[in-house]
C-alpha cells in the first residue's frame, strides 16, 4: 500500500478564478500527473480517479481538479471551450510548478474525451522542457488539430477497439503529429472503457507511458525517428 505526504483537496489561485482540486502526493514521487477531464465530467470522474489511484500505486502524483467553476459549468458551451480550458491547464501547470509541493516533480497531461483536446494544446504551448509526455484515453485530439503538427511531447493515444468514429479521429491525428507517438487499442472496448478489464488496460498503458518519459534522469528526444 502506498504511503502519500500529501492527500487532499486544494485551491488553485488562478489569477481571476479560483479553481478545486484533488492533488495526492505518494512518497517519493516519479512525477505529477495532471488530469483533464472530458466535456460533462468533473475531477470526480470515476473512470479518471480509476486510473490516477493505478498512477499513485505505481508512484506518481496526480492532480484531478475542475477546469470550470460551477457558475462557468453551468454554460453548456463552456464545457466544449477547448481555448478556455486550454488555458485553465496552462495555468494550472504554472501553479504546480510554484506549488512547493509539486515544484520539483516532472509534469505530465492525462486527457479524457475532449479533455485530450486541452491537453495536446497546453503541452504544445508550454512545451517539452516542462511538459514530460502526454496520454489521451477515448481522446478527440481532432479538436486540437491546429497544433498537431507542433507538439513536441511524447504522446499515447488510448482508444477502444469497438470506438470506431473516435479510433479513425485518433489515426488521422497520429497521422499529423511529428512527435514521438503511439497509438494503443484496447480490445472490444467502447467509448467510455465500461467492458471488465478495459480501464485497467487503459490505465496500466498511460502508467507505461508517463514510466517511460516522465521519471526524472529521462533524456528522450523530441522526434520520433522515421525508417
Amino acid at each position: 500500500m502506498a504511503n502519500y505526504t500529501f492527500n487532499e483537496s486544494v485551491r488553485l489561485e488562478l489569477g481571476d478564478v479560483t479553481l478545486i482540486g484533488d492533488l495526492v502526493i505518494p512518497e517519493n514521487a516519479f512525477g505529477l500527473i495532471i488530469f483533464s477531464h472530458g466535456s460533462g465530467s468533473s475531477r470526480l470522474s470515476s473512470r479518471n480517479r480509476f486510473v490516477a489511484g493505478h498512477l499513485q500505486r505505481s508512484g506518481f502524483a496526480t492532480l484531478l481538479f475542475d477546469l470550470l467553476t460551477e457558475q462557468e459549468d453551468q454554460e453548456y458551451n463552456n464545457r466544449f471551450d477547448i481555448p478556455k480550458l486550454t488555458r485553465r491547464l496552462i495555468d494550472t501547470t504554472y501553479w504546480a510548478q510554484k506549488d512547493s509541493r509539486t515544484k520539483d516533480l516532472n509534469i505530465a497531461f492525462f486527457g479524457a474525451s475532449t479533455g485530450a483536446a486541452s491537453a495536446i494544446g497546453a503541452a504544445t504551448a508550454v512545451g517539452p522542457d516542462i511538459i514530460k509526455a502526454v496520454v489521451s484515453r477515448g481522446g478527440r485530439p481532432d479538436l486540437a488539430d491546429t497544433v498537431l503538427p507542433d507538439l513536441m511531447v511524447p504522446t499515447l493515444l488510448i482508444v477502444g477497439g469497438r470506438d470506431e468514429e473516435v479510433l479513425a479521429l485518433n489515426m488521422q491525428a497520429q497521422d499529423q503529429m511529428q512527435c514521438i507517438k503511439d497509438l494503443e487499442i484496447v480490445p472490444d472496448a467502447t467509448h467510455l472503457f465500461e467492458e471488465p478489464g478495459a480501464l485497467e488496460m487503459a490505465a496500466q498503458l498511460a502508467t507505461d507511458w508517463f514510466r517511460k518519459y516522465v521519471k526524472p534522469g529521462k533524456q528522450q528526444p523530441l522526434h520520433q525517428d522515421r525508417p
